[in-house]
């Protein structure tokens, strides 16, 4: 029998049992859009996070108020550090916060693995421009020393340099989503009745960056000599883990303070983006399980559709048989029924997939992930999906095929 002939009589029998037939792809299509949802998500995050990793400088430890036996945050969330000074803010304290002060700093000053050390106040404070006003994070730095460990991505202007004073830089969503009218550079905004002049827009940012000795002035809590954190960029990144050990050591002997009653953290950056990717991959694989699940049931759901579709079909086979057919012919109709149910179920499983993977990645960036979150579906991943669609339904109906293609043709044309 040729196979073209073979194709039409498998499509032929998907056609005339269409409510059997859709229900057994939607069983497909359920497992496969599950599966490419998940994995689109999971590349999206793991690519998300290298592009952080890219766009900080690994080589950095962060010292923050509080103890906190938790992670540190993610670089790069909404209400971090800006991104290029470390991204890390405080975490959520154990124990009562303390600020962190020059002290600190000359106790750990003499490590010669230490390249640079920076320091940071923040605060809110209300931003009046163009007769509105909103409340926003305030962060100011040690301009000189931030300059040295910085890669902040502008999209006009320039950075803070040692001789500003009154000057800021703002994250270009505040500069055109904040207000009615878009802030312009070289424009004047006002905090706390003092005036800034913009120097430069931050890249994917609702930050706002001044120098540290002004913030002092116009931010209410802060005191002089007192910091909310200090950034220490390694002279290596293979010094990093020594480092974040000997800082800890150190800090605890000056501060006077045990592992019990500890009230600072430190946390170098590649550790809590490392931590944040095994989180990733442990929580997509989990998932991933689960869809694998579904697409269980969707096989099964396909090697019943084709036991009865093969009862249905026994005295059309024993037709079959008597004027020629073989073994192989039924074999491959069956198979070929089987694959069809899979090729449909994928590529719309596909689809499905790629659309709830992009919806919930806009989702996620909107919500939690500055810059945005994604879904990464790419042509390999949609080619895997239908791929693994047809080769799960072609196993699930091979059994009842072989069983068909075994029939004796008496037999079958006795069948009742």
């Amino acid at each position: 029998m040729r196979f073209k002939k073979i194709i039409e009589l498998a499509v032929n029998y998907v056609i005339h049992s269409k409510l059997r037939s859709w229900l057994t792809i939607l069983g497909i299509v359920i497992g496969v859009s599950s599966f490419v949802a998940i994995l689109a998500l999971g590349e999206g995050m793991n690519q998300d996070i290298e592009n952080r990793m890219a766009s900080l400088q690994v080589d950095q430890i962060n010292i923050t108020t509080g103890f906190s036996r938790a992670m540190g945050a993610m670089p790069g969330f909404e209400g971090g550090g800006p991104r290029g000074s470390g991204g890390i803010r405080n975490p959520e304290s154990t124990s009562k916060d303390t600020n962190l002060t020059k002290k600190d700093i000359a106790s750990i000053k003499g490590l010669p693995e230490i390249d640079v050390i920076s320091t940071e106040v923040s605060g809110r404070e209300t931003i009046y421009y163009n007769g509105e006003k909103i409340e926003r994070g305030i962060l100011g730095v040690d301009v000189i020393n931030w300059l040295q460990i910085t890669n902040l991505e502008l999209t006009s202007g320039r950075l803070l340099g040692p001789s500003d004073k009154y000057s800021v830089l703002i994250g270009n969503r505040i500069a055109t989503e904040s207000f009615s009218k878009e802030i312009p550079l070289n424009s004047l905004i006002t905090i706390n009745n003092k005036s800034f002049r913009v120097v430069g827009i931050i890249k994917n940012s609702q930050e706002i960056i001044i120098p540290q000795d002004i913030a002092y002035i116009v931010l209410p809590d802060t005191t002089p000599n007192k910091y909310d954190r200090i950034i220490v960029k390694a002279s290596s990144v293979d010094d990093v883990n020594y480092l974040t050990t000997e800082i800890t050591n150190r800090l605890m002997m000056s501060r006077h303070v045990t592992a019990r009653t500890k009230d600072f953290s430190v946390s170098a950056v590649k550790d809590n983006i490392e931590r944040m990717s095994e989180m990733s991959n442990s929580m997509i694989l989990f998932l991933a399980i689960i869809a694998a699940i579904s697409l269980i049931v969707g096989a099964i759901g396909i090697a019943n559709t084709m036991f009865t579709s093969v009862l249905e079909k026994t005295k059309e086979i024993g037709i079959m048989k008597s004027i020629g057919a073989t073994n192989n012919d039924i074999l491959l109709i069956f198979i070929c029924t089987s694959a069809f149910y899979g090729i449909v179920g994928g590529i719309l499983g596909v689809l499905l997939g790629g659309a709830i993977s992009g919806t919930l990645g806009s989702y996620i960036g909107i919500t939690m992930v500055r810059g945005g979150g994604n879904s990464a579906l790419s042509f390999t991943l949609a080619l895997k999906g239908v791929l693994l669609a047809t080769g799960i339904s072609i196993i699930s109906g091979f059994f009842p095929a072989y069983r068909a293609s075994k029939l004796k043709p008496v037999d079958a044309l006795r069948y009742e």
